[in-house]
């Protein structure tokens, strides 16, 4: 279609004309949308309720609220928390006070990225929410319990999304190639399966990449192929936010998969946190943590390759570094474990924080002056290099108070089979010297 200076056309991207009317073009999310489901019922029966809509992009959150509103006759307006404050949060309640008081119609309020909103400016929707002014539908990709206040949480309900299926994908992109620039687009079944793999389960990613391949196809032909589809991903990366759900639960997998010694599952974590752009230093730095934490002295060499990766990724950068990593994970993974330092020093530190601050004894105190050594500082005290066996059998390094307390128990694992026979041979040393005296 031909346009002059007198002609506006404006341009709508490919997500946004696809976008369902109902719920009959509506695809994935059945945990929450099949016969019988409590949300699938109120949008049946056009009898919506406030609720939280939590999943990542491109699932379909904007979409479904829209989908709310039209079955329910209800005025929809929309406000994005990236872009707006409490006067626009103000100006939305004004119009639907008008919409109720002028034509008695209900009104559907969104709030996209509704975890943006600071506090006060979430508590401004709450007597609104509360008289039936607006039936509220925040969408938020960030967990409500961590993002959302209470008083909002508890009048939403919250539902879950998940990302999309691969099939349903590819229906997706089968359905818009009508409606792309090409009318009499085809597309190859590899093409189709690199853009469903590289959209990740996000809808309007898939339309988008759909659409910038369809404007890279020439003239004569009418076929989308992987080489085209290839050209547009080349440098693009997989979901993945650095601050948001997707991060947390990925690096917990990974942490998890290499406390679970599975060398397979830890790779394919760590892969798919490179992959989708996170900073490889990050991750090192959690495998340093890792190897203290789950491996301890069951096997002290975790700690030393997981420094040895760190450094080599400093120097190296990516991607060579990242094969650092690699091999650290993999060593962590199939180590043997041991939390038992962890533990000693979570429960000394809680009583550190939770005892009073107990005196250092007098024979563990050094002596540097005349004053304190006629104090009796660091009287008594036994050298215990110049005991038999470089051990002071029955000497004490607590405080009185804390006499035989013990915080570290090694476990049967790893080199703390042997940090644990040691150890009991030391106390049968200190048992045989009380006995003596």
């Amino acid at each position: 279609m031909s346009t002059d200076l007198f002609t506006h056309e404006t341009y709508q991207p490919l997500a946004s004309k696809r976008r369902p009317h109902d719920l009959s073009g509506f695809l994935g999310q059945q945990h929450i949308l099949s016969q019988g489901k409590p949300l699938r019922e109120a949008i049946n029966h056009g009898q919506p309720h406030s609720m939280i809509l939590w999943g990542p992009p491109g699932v379909g959150k904007t979409t479904l609220a829209k989908i709310v509103a039209h079955t329910a006759d209800a005025h929809f307006e929309a406000i994005s928390a990236v872009l707006s404050g409490v006067k626009e949060i103000r100006a939305a309640i004004s119009i639907a006070q008008q919409q109720r008081d002028a034509q008695g119609r209900k009104t559907l309020l969104f709030v996209d990225e509704v975890h943006r909103f600071n506090k006060s400016q979430q508590d401004a929707f709450l007597p609104y929410v509360e008289d039936g002014t607006v039936i509220f539908i925040g969408a938020t990709t960030e967990n409500p319990s961590f993002e959302l206040n209470n008083a909002l949480l508890s009048r939403c309900r919250v539902y879950v999304l998940k990302s999309l299926a691969l099939d349903d994908i590819k229906t997706i992109i089968n359905n818009a190639l009508p409606q792309v620039s090409n009318t009499n687009l085809t597309i190859n079944q590899d093409a189709l399966e690199l853009i469903a793999n590289a959209a990740d389960g996000d809808a309007r990613r898939a339309l988008n990449l759909l659409e910038i391949a369809a404007d890279l196809v020439g003239e004569n032909t009418s076929e989308l192929t992987t080489e085209i589809v290839e050209q547009v991903l080349v440098g693009d990366s997989r979901r993945f936010d650095n601050k948001g759900e997707y991060f947390y639960d990925q690096i917990s997998a990974l942490h998890k998969s290499v406390r679970g010694s599975d060398p397979d599952a830890s790779l394919y974590w760590l892969c798919r946190m490179l992959d989708g752009g996170c900073d490889p230093l990050y991750i090192a730095r959690r495998l340093i943590r890792i190897a203290s934490e789950d491996i301890g002295n069951a096997d002290p060499r975790a700690l030393e390759i997981a420094l040895n990766a760190t450094d080599s990724q400093e120097r190296l950068g990516s991607p060579e570094g990242e094969l650092a990593l690699a091999q650290a994970v993999v060593y962590l993974a199939i180590a043997a474990k041991s939390n038992a330092v962890y533990s000693a020093f979570k429960t000394a530190m809680a009583d550190i924080r939770s005892m009073p601050s107990y005196e250092v004894p007098l024979h563990l105190r050094n002596a540097p002056t005349k004053l304190m050594k006629e104090l009796d500082y660091g009287k008594d005290y036994r050298y215990a290099h110049n005991e038999d066996q470089g051990y002071a059998a029955g000497e004490s390094y607590l405080p009185e108070e804390l006499n035989d307390k013990q915080y570290y128990f090694p476990t049967d694992r790893g080199l703390e089979v042997k940090i644990a026979e040691k150890l009991r041979y030391l106390r049968t040393l200190d048992k045989n010297n009380r006995d003596k005296h």
